[in-house]
Order: structure tokens, then sequence, then C-alpha cells
């Protein structure tokens, strides 16, 4: 049956890779959004009725919404690695955000992403891509991790990031109703490479996007198909949003602050819509990091928070939009079930770039559920295998709750949580309850030792962390 299913799904992913005449004279171009800290509901076209986000509508309006996409990790820079390089970002000891040198020892991690890591940019750059990274980095170089590598070295021409990584970047000034001297913050990066500007927070993305532009234009130019990482952190705290548009209380400043990324937005997609070369040749893809901050953005209707393995923390809205490279617009699926790591064999043979040699992905190539190709019969849009998760190694409680799921596993419709032994578990019927409202294990114990089987020795096989003891040492 496995075999048969391989054999259906390799001539799936012919049958799109015709369907879309994707040769190497018209490799499309392709920009990823990624939102640091935005949550399942926030943009409009998801539920959103507290704020409108109307360009991103329009993107969704002209290409596919997915509603069950999955990020690797529920907190920044291990959802970045994960993203990236197509792999568990546990393989690369990124378990949580990476911070100061001694804080990354204690919980066990890597001060940094190692270069070696089989980065798309990289893939990408080698068979002749113009690379760029526009936004935040978090996988290497912040507070007194300086000696980081730059941006560069993992396969981008170049970059333009803000404090937490190493090159040219913009600092952010803050300002409030009543100041009129703008106040600075992570003033410390200026050490972190040459190259620093300073501007409003509130206007960075636009920033980045002036950044964007003219490298897209030299790579359209020049004839040279472009990857670029536009990753902007306005929705991440500490929120400040212009100071016309100025709110009251945490969830009014987000959504001020959600709202002005959206029209900074405009900048950028308006560019490519207006060329018929990249329009027709351009691939945008929209998602987030992990989930909101609890009291911040809005997970709709999952549990959780930024942090944890609940929904909320996990599940990201994506969004892709081309024109030219899609075969289905204004579509919603709400069917396909697929995550971060999947992207990045997608992605290249989307492209027809080789894969690395001797580097074994995690993620599973879906060209067809990407570009809304009708699936073939015996082959579904979701990737074969589950999806696993683990904790950050600080995060065993948060947001008040004081013994957060160590471990997590989607398999199907079947979403298993449970502790680093596999006890306390907790089981979930997504196609019925995803809410994560009913938990089922009494009643089904055979899937609960199923799934715990799979998910302890998939743990059991990565790079540990300090998880079950980073509590303990900091007690002391």
């Amino acid at each position: 049956m496995f075999q048969t299913r391989k054999i259906l799904a390799a001539a799936y992913l012919a049958m799109s890779l015709a369907a879309t005449s994707v040769g190497a004279a018209d490799r499309p171009n392709i920009v990823l959004v990624f939102i640091d800290d935005m949550g399942w509901g926030d943009f409009s076209c998801f539920g959103n009725e507290a704020a409108e986000t109307p360009n991103i509508d329009r993107l969704a309006a002209e290409g596919i919404r997915f509603e069950q996409f999955y990020v690797n990790s529920p907190i920044c820079s291990p959802s970045r690695t994960a993203i990236s390089t197509g792999q568990y970002p546990q393989r690369w000891q990124i378990t949580s955000y990476l911070s100061n040198r001694d804080h990354n020892q204690r919980r066990g991690m890597a001060q940094w992403l190692d270069p070696k890591a089989p980065m798309l940019a990289r893939s990408l750059q080698q068979a002749g891509y113009a690379t760029g990274h526009f936004g935040k980095w978090h996988m290497g170089g912040q507070r007194n991790v300086d000696d980081a590598p730059p941006i560069t070295d993992y396969g981008f021409d170049q970059s333009l990031t803000n404090f937490e990584g190493m090159g040219p970047k913009l600092l952010p000034l803050t300002l409030k109703p009543g100041q009129k001297t703008p106040g600075k913050i992570w003033a410390d990066a200026e050490r972190l490479g040459d190259g620093y500007r300073w501007m409003l927070r509130s206007k960075i993305t636009g920033g980045f996007i002036d950044e964007a532009i003219p490298f897209v234009a030299e790579a359209n130019r020049e004839g040279k198909p472009f990857y670029i990482n536009l990753w902007p952190d306005d929705v991440h705290g500490p929120f400040w949003p212009p100071v016309d548009k100025w709110a009251d209380g945490k969830r009014g400043l987000y959504h001020a602050v959600l709202q002005e990324m959206d029209a900074q937005f405009a900048k950028l997609f308006d560019y490519i819509r207006a060329d018929p070369n990249l329009r027709d040749n351009t691939l945008v893809l929209i998602c987030g990091d992990n989930g909101p901050e609890k009291g911040a953005g809005s997970a709709g209707p999952f549990r959780g928070f930024k942090t944890n393995l609940y929904e909320g923390g996990i599940r990201s809205s994506l969004i892709a939009w081309g024109p030219g490279v899609l075969k289905k617009t204004n579509h919603l699926d709400t069917d396909s079930v697929f995550s971060a790591i999947d992207l990045v064999p997608t992605l290249l043979d989307l492209t027809s770039t080789p894969h690395p040699e001797g580097v074994k992905f995690d993620g599973e190539s879906l060209v067809s559920t990407l570009l809304g190709v009708p699936p073939l019969s015996g082959v579904g849009g979701s990737r074969s295998q589950p999806i696993l998760f683990r904790r950050p190694p600080d995060r065993d409680s948060f947001y008040g709750v004081k013994d957060l799921p160590d471990l997590a596993i989607r398999d199907g419709d079947w979403k298993l949580l449970c502790e680093y032994d596999g006890t306390q578990p907790e089981l979930y019927d997504l196609s019925k309850d995803r809410g994560e409202t009913n938990n089922l294990a009494s009643q089904f114990p055979d899937q609960v030792s199923r799934l715990t089987k799979v998910l302890l020795n998939w743990h059991g096989t990565l790079p540990t962390d300090n998880g079950a003891t980073y509590v303990e040492q900091k007690r002391r």
C-alpha cells in the first residue's frame, strides 16, 4: 500500500510540474513573508472582525488559503530554522528563542544555527537564484553572541535585518503620543554588523520593503529568478504603531501595528502585480512563525498561544498567491495537513532545483497541494507522515499554565500531547474538536499507545536539550 502511494505521489508530482510548465528557463520567483507572533485568526480573511488587512485579503482572494498548515515550533528561532532547512529544528539544537550566551547554554541549545544546515536559500543560490533576506533573522547573532556567522553565510546574496542577526540592519526608534524625541531600544545591536540605520519601529517593515524592491528589480533586469525572505516583526511586542494611529490596551496596539504592517506590504505587492514578468511568474507565501502573545493576537477557534503545543501555538494561517503559478484562485483549502518543513522540498521541486546531496529532509514535497492541483485518486493533499513537536526547554509553564505538555503529534485527525516519558496523555479528534476541549485518551487507549510510541521514538532520536531539568536549574 505504501509503495503504491509512493508511485502515485511521484506521478502526481510529475503531473503538477507539467501543469505549471516549470522549467529551467521560467523558474518561479518566490517571496516568503514570515510574520513574527501573528495568530491564526489575525488576518481579516481568516475571521478577524476587529482589524482590517485589505492587502493580505486581496492576495487571498486571488490565491489559496490553507486552514491546516503548521509551523514546527511554538516559538521564534526554531520555527525559523524549520522553514529554512526543511528539517526539525531539534536536529540543530535550536529549540527555543536564541538569547544570551549563558541562557542558551543553560537550556542545552546551540548559540546559532550551524551554517552547514541545508538552507533553502543556499540550494536556490547554487541553482542560479538571486537570494535576499530582509527582516528579522534570529537564528544567530543577538545579545552578547557577537561571533555568529553573518546572514550571507547561509546562502543569501544580500541581507538587511534587525537587532537579532549579524550584518546590516535597521534598528528601531520608538515614539509615543506627546513625545518629541524618539527613544532607542536594543541600541547595543549597533555592534552586530556594519551598516546599521535607525528608523521609527512603526515604519521598519516599509524600510525592509524599500530594500527588497531594488533587489527584485535588479534580478528582474538580469533575467534571474529570485528568492527573498520578508520577515517583519511589527506584531511582536512591544507594539509601536504610528503616533497618529495609537490605540488603547495591548490588543488595540496589536491591531494598530497589524493594520500598519498590512498597509506597508502594499508597496511590494503592487510592485509585483504591476509588472507582467513578475506577476505571472512569482509565488508569494505568507504565514506566521508561531501563535500569538496572550492578550494581543488571536488564535481564532484554537486553544493556546505562543510557546505551547496546543493548536493555537503551532497552527498558522498560510496564504499562497501567484496568478501565473497557482491553479486555483479564491480557494479555501480546509483539508490539507502539512507544515513549514514541507515547504523546502516542495519549493526545491517546484523550481527544478536539486536537493542537497546527502540530505534527508523531514519535510515532504507537496507541490500539487501548494499549487491547488486537483489530486489523483488515492493521493490526498496532506503529508503522509505525522507532524511531531517538542516544546521549548524553558516553557514547561507559561501564561499561567503550570505544566504544559512536552511533546505532541498530529497524525490524520488525531492529535496527542504528553510528557517526555509518555505520561499524562491528551488525545483529541481534530475533525470534531479543533479547540482541543474533549480529552479522549481514556476512550481510545490503542490510539494513545500507537501515537505515544511514534512520538517517543522520534524524541529519542533527536539531540537533547535541558527541557526536563531547566526549571530545577533555574530554582537553584
